[in-house]
């Protein structure tokens, strides 16, 4: 069902690379003759998880570098490696930024985050039947906070702006169509 892609890629060069992604300027040809440039960035595949227990969510809140401000959002984030098991992954950020086992795990689906310039798939996983355990925060994560809310009050804080991150969003949009089939 893809048609021929209308862009052509005439050259791509690495302008940049990190431990957590790599960036590249492809020249290229759009299908009308016009030429321009494309910056992408590239990041291995991450998972984002809606723990729900008991009709509440459980959220972390921590300090979001690229905009300068705290954010409120649904744990989520990656290895920076390719992962053979976007469910291990799912898990293992529950884990690492809530202490919270769940005893089962539901694929609602998959969203690029934001395919305008970055190529980054997330796997969006409902975790349920939740115990708490240790947690295991990364260096980046050294000023998050774990809180669970109840689902009416996250689905305000997300109506609000209090919630503005568009994973988190996305994730909950895919709950609620996969939960409205259910029955």
């Amino acid at each position: 069902m893809n048609p021929a892609p209308s862009i052509t890629t005439l050259s791509s060069r690495e302008v940049y690379r990190n431990h957590w992604m790599r960036v590249r300027e492809d020249e290229i040809l759009r299908s009308n003759g016009a030429r321009g440039l494309y910056g992408v960035v590239e990041k291995h595949d991450a998972a984002i998880i809606l723990p729900l227990d008991q009709e509440r969510v459980w959220l972390v809140e921590q300090f979001r570098y690229a905009i300068q401000e705290r954010a409120v959002e649904l744990p989520q984030g990656g290895w920076e490696r390719e992962i053979d098991n976007p469910e291990a992954l799912a898990r293992g950020e529950l884990k690492e930024e809530t202490g919270l086992v769940a005893a089962r795990m539901t694929h609602l689906g998959d969203v690029w985050v934001a395919y305008g310039f970055l190529r980054q798939m997330q796997h969006v996983y409902l975790a349920t039947e939740l115990t708490e355990s240790e947690r295991t925060p990364d260096a980046e994560e050294h000023d998050m906070v774990v809180r669970s809310v109840p689902v009416a009050e996250f689905e305000e804080m997300m109506l609000s702006g209090a919630i503005r991150d568009g994973c988190t969003l996305a994730a909950w949009g895919l709950y609620t169509l996969w939960k409205a089939r259910r029955g």
